[in-house]
């Protein structure tokens, strides 16, 4: 076995692990110190809207211009009056989109680049988008994401419970927010393919999420009925016990992701795979974190709060410390897969005391007489 595949079976076997729960506020100050860089990043620099969004006009030129794409941002600046998106297309053409133009002024912004650029207009191909069908976009793009987070929230609170719900919602929120500020700070465009990408990176937080959510709550079963562990070290438990399989499952979906992001818009220069790939690969590292170091500990946070597991927590130090204080042996701090339901203070029963007037039957056997016809 893979030394990787011996590390999840003891994780999953609870033979070793890390106490995620115990560093929690560790976590929860590093996820909040993300969180305000990116509203910052958000409030100061704001989301480079598409023109699906607030409409304008998208021009493509004929293949292998010789301009290139400063001089033809420059022109496009200068034609509108707007900021310009320039990218170059595999086949040597341009594609020129400028944001917040009305389609009246597309002709002539289009005879004058055709002029700059030294090509025939009817070369240029226009593809114009009106600024009511972008509110449009817009508008269903944010009831489509309420929608999601809905229906997830109420999903999780009928198979599992509302504290975990509640975990998982504000695990999500974390993971948009994240993403959405680094888009802000790296000014990538926010197009359909950049929400498209949002509620893909959702529904895979929200599996990894709920993925720990079945374990615990199969090994919090009948908890109270116990006296060894506490919730939040059950709880520890089940991260651990599926800790390879999130850091697999999101390594190998990050891959093919990064080779979109780095190889295909950085190196190849393919512009428009940036705008789901970056959504993407911020929202799938994200998740998995979130999924680990902020929704079940702020599960065991809400949990802990119950006067029931109040008492079992005060049951379980209780016990211990009188462990401690017989000199029994010490408990182990992972929590095994099988529960004690049963009495466990209980004490073991002395071993018998042999005497020198207790000899045990078989040595009296050997120093009797031996057996015969008596003289």
């Amino acid at each position: 076995m893979s030394k990787l595949g011996s590390l999840g079976a003891r994780l999953h076997h609870g033979e070793v692990g890390y106490d995620f729960i115990k560093s929690r506020k560790i976590w929860y100050g590093i996820s909040i110190l993300i969180t305000v860089l990116a509203i910052l990043g958000l409030t100061v620099r704001g989301l480079h809207m598409g023109i699906e969004f607030q409409g304008g006009a998208v021009f493509t030129t004929p293949k292998n211009m010789s301009a290139s794409v400063a001089q033809a941002e420059t022109y496009a600046e200068e034609a509108s009056g707007h900021d310009a998106i320039v990218q170059k297309l595999g086949d040597g053409s341009l594609r020129i989109q400028i944001a917040g133009i009305d389609t009246g002024v597309s002709d002539k912004i289009k005879t004058e680049l055709s002029q700059d650029l030294k090509v025939n207009p009817e070369q240029i191909n226009a593809d114009l988008v009106g600024p009511s069908w972008g509110e449009q976009i817009a508008n269903k793009a944010w009831l489509g994401l309420g929608i999601f987070l809905f229906l997830v929230v109420i999903y999780l609170a009928i198979a599992f419970e509302w504290r975990m719900a509640v975990a998982a919602f504000v695990a999500l929120i974390h993971d948009l927010t994240i993403t959405v500020g680094i888009y802000a700070l790296v000014g990538f465009e926010v197009t359909p393919g950049t929400v498209i990408g949002l509620l893909t990176i959702l529904g895979y937080s929200l599996y990894d999420t709920v993925v720990v959510f079945d374990s615990l709550k199969e090994q919090t079963h009948d908890i109270t009925q116990q006296t060894r562990w506490t919730y939040s070290e059950i709880a520890n438990r089940s991260i651990n016990s599926t800790l390879v399989r999130s850091v697999n499952t999101t390594v190998v979906a990050l891959l093919p992701v990064g080779a979109l992001l780095f190889i295909g818009g950085g190196v190849l220069g393919a512009g428009m795979l940036n705008d789901i790939s970056l959504s993407l690969f911020v929202g799938l590292a994200a998740g998995a974190y979130s999924s680990i170091f902020i929704a079940t500990p702020l599960v065991a946070d809400l949990k802990e709060r119950e006067p029931a597991m109040r008492t079992l927590k005060e049951r379980v130090l209780a016990k211990r410390a009188r462990g401690t204080e017989t000199g029994g042996p010490a408990e182990s701090r992972m929590p095994d897969d099988s529960h004690d339901h049963g009495p466990t203070d209980a004490v073991p029963a002395a071993p018998a005391v042999v005497g020198p007037h207790h000899q045990p039957a078989s040595r009296s056997r050997g120093r009797g007489r031996p057996s015969g016809k008596r003289r």
